[in-house]
């Protein structure tokens, strides 16, 4: 059986939420890796849309084991609120849900101190959701970080949180309700809710690898995308973890001899929330067009989506740190209207060319796209779930990027519900099962 990694290859917001839950049918494990609820999966069954910010999307397949992995920052109370909601939904995860007891916690002043940050920051805000994950992976890497597994020792738990919350004041005494947080009564309504949650902690290394041994399959969940990844994205403008494959390992507590394939998710246009450079960013009518048809709102905050064409520069750059074996193409049918469809195959900074994708801010921010032009096709796609019944020119352009990002595609999402998907019979495929 296979153990594959789920990977955004754009800035986040692929569509990764629907490829877990489709393909997570065909493995008997979902384990999330790294982020925290500033990610938000998007999973449409029947009529229904359910968003997961926390629990691996994998969890509307019945009987399926979903892990949270040590990479993952939990904020007890919206993991909470995601439980409810699935119990409410008849989800059944009192033996199917597994937290790793080294996942750090999200507490009150990080959300405090992620919103203070990112006003003091003015013109250079970085456009973080507020949601307290930076600063919560700030502590983790200065080994302040309070681990879930920690309030199994309540004593030891207030201790830390108190040095912990006495420390966030004195840097910033100004702040009125940091000021006014008490450590007490933030530690109570922690333990509190920690007793609902205290019955999923475990060994989730050991899980995930006895499952392996055991010949079982793993798919591998990231949240936001390549571009976002704290070491390989474009820095500053990114997340706080590594969101590339690499991130699944670490993650997770897995050996890279256990992984047999990487499958990127990627969009057949380009978007982007927050602030940061976007060389194929289009602000015109077709950008807000794409916006409309593909309802590019973010699943955590609301926030509108930068929208823009397909970045094939990106997308290798992708390929290349992440050694993907597939591609899973996601909303292909938003570019059913458009007459001319645009690719960026290379940037133009200063009169010099670029075909490798430079990561530095400054550098990036300066490049122009060089595109090259394909006729769109003019027809609806929408719940086409067969590669040969797509118009000519569709499959022409599915090539094209296939061509310009060096990756077959193997999954191509043609509506947002799971029977709205194409599975091709690449090699990728079907070594891990997935089509024949």
């Amino acid at each position: 059986m296979a153990n594959v990694i789920v990977v955004g290859t754009q800035w986040g917001d692929e569509g990764k939420g629907k490829v877990v839950d489709l393909l997570s049918e065909y493995f008997d494990a979902v384990a999330r890796y790294q982020g925290g609820t500033n990610a938000g999966h998007t999973v449409v069954v029947g009529e229904e849309k359910i968003v997961l910010h926390l629990v691996p999307s994998g969890v509307l397949r019945k009987g399926k084991i979903c892990i949270l992995g040590n990479g993952v920052v939990i904020d007890l109370p919206a993991l909470l609120q995601e439980i409810d909601q699935l119990v409410r939904l008849q989800v059944k995860i009192d033996e199917n849900l597994f937290i790793s007891k080294n996942a750090h916690l999200v507490l009150p002043y990080h959300k405090l101190l992620d919103a203070e940050l990112e006003r003091l920051r003015g013109g250079r805000r970085i456009g973080t959701t507020r949601r307290g994950i930076g600063p919560a992976y700030v502590d983790k890497m200065a080994r302040t970080g309070i681990r879930i597994g920690d309030l199994t020792d309540p004593t030891l738990f207030r201790e830390r949180l108190r040095a912990n919350l006495e420390e966030k004041q004195a840097q910033f005494p100004h702040h009125q309700e940091l000021r006014e947080l008490d450590a007490e009564k933030v530690a109570a309504e922690q333990l509190e809710q920690f007793e609902r949650a205290r019955g999923f902690l475990t060994d989730c290394s050991l899980v995930i690898n006895d499952l392996i041994n055991a010949g079982r399959s793993i798919l591998f969940e990231g949240a936001q995308g390549t571009l976002l990844d704290i070491d390989l994205g474009t820095y500053p403008f990114v997340t706080s973890s590594s969101a590339t494959a690499g991130g699944a390992c670490t993650g997770t507590g897995v050996s890279p001899t256990a992984i047999n394939g990487i499958l990127g998710v990627t969009k057949a246009y380009t978007t982007r929330v927050g602030e940061g450079p976007f060389p194929t960013e289009l602000t015109d009518a077709m950008g807000e067009a794409l916006r409309e048809r593909g309802q590019e709102f973010g699943a955590t905050t609301g926030r509108p989506r930068r929208c823009g064409w397909f970045d094939a520069v990106a997308v290798r750059y992708s390929a290349r740190v992440n050694g993907l074996s597939a591609l899973a193409l996601m909303k292909l049918d938003v570019l059913d209207a458009c007459e001319r469809i645009r690719i960026c195959t290379g940037y133009r900074r200063k009169g010099e060319g670029y075909q490798d994708f430079p990561n530095e801010t400054g550098l990036l921010k300066e490049c122009e796209p060089i595109y090259e032009e394909v006729p769109g096709w003019n027809e609806s796609i929408v719940g086409t779930t067969s590669y040969d019944r797509l118009p000519a020119r569709c499959r022409a352009y599915v090539e094209r990027l296939e061509a310009l990002t060096g990756v077959e595609v193997g999954l191509i999402s043609t509506g947002p519900r799971r029977d709205q998907t194409i599975l091709r019979a690449t090699p990728a495929m079907r070594q891990w099962g997935l089509a024949r």
